[in-house]
């Protein structure tokens, strides 16, 4: 996806802030923005995937997305046309020969080519890669006209030492130093839904929400909303609270597995058919997240794969997930963290422009796909990170995204009595090591439950680690 050197955000940075936010080491990030917080997963391990991504035959063969043919959507506040893919910062390529340095120049050119392909929305937050987002996203906009793109960040002040109003706002003025702006063109209360005493305490009872009422109003922030995560009752009191914030937009989770099923995989999360429908009764613009579910809705099992492909040969996968994203009216734009340029051409292609989806076609996704996926009972995890660190060293993500490979793949071991168990024992095992060093693996895991209220799809983690640790037990008491 996309040198440089930047020499402008170091001089007048808080020192905390300058180490925190610039060339940090991992121990001094956590101790700034606290191990435990939700998002810290995003924080330290969300722009550094250890597994590189092969290309699949169906990139090899790509076409070159058009230029000038970008879908858009209008901003109703502004008239601002805003383009129905945007660019999420969270996954930024690191570099072949060390992937714990940012690819600045692999990131300027993914950029450029978004630029000039019609992408103008690029979502970022303080606490991504690192800290490290903001800064490599400012590089690479900042070459450009101010006026040919929008940014999104976050006030992501998880660590109870930014509810301070001081420390708020300093970690909002340092995003503009970050991203050398002097307006944010969408501001978001990072990651609500955890409680309204969480709320409040973050925005209300230290005047932050005043604050940042007061910066719209100036100017300095263009539009102001809110990311969603948690209790239906904390979106419905956000709701309600609309009259008093006027809240310019929402970011939700919408896919067509949780338009139906997001209750039903997990009772702790909201069907995105309720949360879109709330806010389009309001006339509230969605940004949505989340499209592919952390790439579930592309490594699906291999019949469904097949059966979606013989529908569509000349589409990949992913557009059926990207098209029925950008198919609702009241969409603004969809975030896709684009870490290959493949991904991102195939995205362009999904959205230059867009084809909706047919009443037809979505019903085939709701009553035929995720229907399906649902009945796997996969561990619904979107390898989104949230969860990490863990203070054990557990590659929890990891951990989930093999063990649903194989149960998608079909070579979960299932029993002795299975023809192939031997087979699929060994070969479970063996790519277990591969992917998850042994040092990493559920046996590590003491239950301790720091990493459970931090799950965006509230997965039970402790338990599925012991679950997997136990099935893995088994398998290695079978001799060859």
């Amino acid at each position: 996806m996309m040198n440089h050197t930047d020499n402008n955000h170091s001089g007048n940075q808080h020192p905390s802030l300058r180490e925190g936010l610039g060339g940090l080491s991992r121990r001094s990030f956590l101790k700034l923005f606290g191990a435990g917080a939700v998002g810290t997963a995003a924080v330290v391990a969300g722009c550094k995937d250890k597994v590189s991504q092969e290309v699949t035959d169906e990139y090899k063969n790509q076409v070159e997305p058009p230029v000038g043919k970008m879908t858009y959507r209008e901003n109703p506040k502004t008239g601002e046309k805003v383009s129905l893919l945007g660019y999420g910062m969270m996954r930024l390529p690191t570099k072949v020969d060390n992937d714990q340095e940012f690819d600045q120049e692999m990131i300027n050119r993914q950029v450029d080519y978004a630029l000039e392909h019609g992408v103008n929305y690029f979502d970022t937050s303080p606490v991504y890669c690192q800290g490290q987002s903001e800064r490599c996203t400012g590089i690479a906009l900042s070459r450009h006209k101010r006026s040919e793109y929008f940014v999104a960040t976050k006030l992501s002040n998880f660590n109870r030492d930014y509810w301070a109003r001081e420390k708020a706002i300093e970690m909002y003025r340092n995003s503009m130093k970050e991203l050398q702006v002097d307006y944010l063109d969408y501001y978001l209360l990072h990651a609500i839904g955890g409680g309204m005493d969480e709320f409040n305490g973050r925005y209300v009872d230290n005047g932050i929400m005043d604050f940042l009422q007061a910066e719209r109003k100036a100017g300095r922030i263009r539009n102001l909303g809110f990311s969603f995560h948690g209790q239906k009752s904390v979106f419905d009191e956000m709701m309600s609270r609309h009259d008093e914030y006027h809240w310019d937009f929402v970011q939700i989770e919408l896919n067509y597995l949780d338009w139906n099923f997001a209750d039903e995989i997990n009772n702790s999360n909201v069907d995105a058919s309720y949360l879109y429908a709330e806010l389009e009764k309001r006339g509230i613009p969605a940004v949505i997240m989340e499209p592919l579910l952390g790439g579930r809705l592309v490594k699906l099992p291999q019949y469904l794969m097949t059966e979606l492909k013989r529908k569509n040969p000349e589409r990949s996968v992913a557009s059926w997930a990207f098209r029925y994203a950008g198919t609702p009216e009241g969409v603004l734009t969809v975030l896709s963290g684009m870490t290959y340029m493949e991904h991102l051409k195939d995205n362009l292609l999904s959205y230059c422009p867009l084809e909706p989806l047919t009443d037809k076609e979505q019903e085939y996704l709701h009553d035929e796909v995720a229907q399906k996926i649902v009945g796997l009972k996969n561990i619904p995890c979107n390898d989104c990170k949230y969860c990490m660190p863990c203070p054990y060293g557990i590659d929890i993500p990891a951990v989930f995204v093999h063990y649903n490979k194989c149960k998608n793949e079909g070579s979960l071991p299932m029993g002795v009595g299975d023809k192939e168990y031997r087979k699929h024992r060994r070969q479970y095992l063996i790519s277990l090591d591969r992917v998850v060093p042994r040092d990493r693996q559920p046996d590590h895991c003491i239950q301790c439950g720091q990493c459970e209220p931090h799950c965006p799809q509230g997965i039970k983690i402790p338990r599925e680690l012991l679950m997997i640790d136990k099935m893995i037990e088994e398998l290695k008491k079978v001799k060859e």
